[in-house]
């Protein structure tokens, strides 16, 4: 079995909570220091022609971090442009960006990767939804069927990114269509403090009962998981709505937290997502 760390989190194109200032150098280092494993990356300028320190972002990343990269290009403007980006410390066998923009004002795609790990095929997909409801609605609708039709039922799958749905609607859809559960839906948790690099990270952990003692089913109805509101990350000085999410299905979740506090939240406006998978 392998234990995977994932982190999903829109680093505001390299700009601080405020867009003040670049944000780029803290963020090396502190997502360095939670060595995770695949980053699902929103709001990520894969050029800037006018700041050089904010050009090609994901693989000035994926550089320091000794990552494979995939970008996704959504939003081109006159000398920048930006889209999603998945960071992968396994092979990246495939990826293919998808355009889901629902109107010219806001450029959308959903960026479909598929990875290597211990000689199976994962499929991650970096999502970064519209700010109207009904987009929304449609943009999910794409992803639904993107799934259906090209993931096979059977291999693992990972869905992660900005969803702008702080209402929570989505969920129920997602749950419904493609047997996907929310990484933070446990029925029962309890708190336990672990020994880490980096001070801003605290644990969640399921609560085991006698039959889960060596092993932590995965997330289901029925099985230990409920719906539940997501967690809140936005804005990251003061989180406050349910904007970001992480889907998995055909893992163990072992834990799942926001990244609250410093340095977290002078790097951008939205809080990162952490959470560690077991793939049986």
């Amino acid at each position: 079995m392998s234990t995977i760390r994932v982190v999903s989190y829109n680093i505001h194109k390299g700009r601080s909570a405020t867009g003040a200032r670049e944000s780029l150098d803290e963020l090396r280092l502190s997502l360095y220091n939670l060595a995770p494993d695949l980053l699902f990356l929103q709001e990520v300028q894969g050029r800037n022609e006018r700041e050089a320190t904010l050009d090609a972002q994901h693989e000035s990343l994926a550089a320091v971090m000794g990552m494979y990269t995939a970008y996704g290009c959504n939003a081109m403007r006159q000398h920048t442009d930006h889209g999603n980006a998945l960071l992968s410390r396994y092979p990246i066998l495939q990826y293919e960006n998808q355009d889901v923009s629902d109107h010219r004002l806001e450029q959308r795609g959903l960026l479909h990767a598929v990875v290597e790990i211990d000689d199976r095929q994962v499929h991650c997909l970096v999502v970064h939804l519209g700010l109207f409801a009904g987009g929304r609605e449609r943009q999910a609708q794409a992803l639904v069927n993107r799934i259906k039709s090209v993931v096979p039922a059977h291999e693992p799958l990972i869905i992660a990114g900005d969803f702008n749905d702080w209402q929570n609607r989505l969920s129920p859809v997602l749950i419904r269509e493609l047997d996907l559960y929310e990484v933070f839906s446990f029925a029962h948790q309890i708190p336990v403090q672990k020994t880490f690099r980096h001070r801003a990270l605290r644990w969640w952990q399921p609560a085991a009962t006698p039959n889960q003692q060596n092993k932590i089913p995965e997330l289901g109805v029925g099985r230990g998981a409920r719906i539940m509101p997501p967690p809140r990350t936005f804005p990251s000085v003061f989180p406050w709505f349910r904007l970001d999410r992480i889907y998995q299905r055909g893992f163990a979740v072992r834990t799942a937290r926001v990244l609250q506090g410093n340095p977290w939240r002078q790097i951008s406006d939205h809080a990162p997502l952490f959470t560690e998978l077991e793939l049986p």
